[in-house]
């Protein structure tokens, strides 16, 4: 299982590097951002697991989030990051504040896992 990760891992990286190269300073940040976000759910479901479920993120629960594997919480932390984004923001990941804010939800949720996620993350996030 772990060489599957590592592999899935060099992967994406491959993307990414090659998504570097071909979104050009000629193209604007809207343009740019559609296409990190079409190569990102690429991504996604070229990596999903087989039996790919649903996740209505509207009425999940912090108890819910937190008991979702690994992947699906690192897939959920993704999309949430990209959703408090302004339309205006760079087409940037900050790792930093994205371990930042992972961390806060984490102890959010721990202190109240019957909060809806949604709500916690509007809480912590605002939009």
């Amino acid at each position: 299982m772990l060489a599957d990760s590592n592999v899935a891992d060099q992967q994406v990286v491959r993307v990414i590097r090659w998504a570097k190269g071909h979104t050009n300073a000629h193209m604007g940040p809207k343009m740019r951002r559609i296409i990190l976000t079409v190569i990102g759910f690429t991504l996604a479901l070229g990596l999903a697991p087989a039996q790919a479920e649903k996740l209505d993120l509207s009425t999940m629960t912090c108890k819910q989030f937190m008991g979702q594997s690994k992947d699906e919480i690192a897939t959920i932390l993704t999309w949430l990051d990209a959703y408090y984004k302004g339309e205006d923001d760079p087409p940037v990941i900050d790792t930093d504040k994205f371990v930042r804010n992972a961390g806060k939800l984490g102890g959010y949720c721990a202190q109240n896992p019957t909060i809806g996620l949604i709500t916690a993350t509007d809480k912590l996030f605002g939009k």
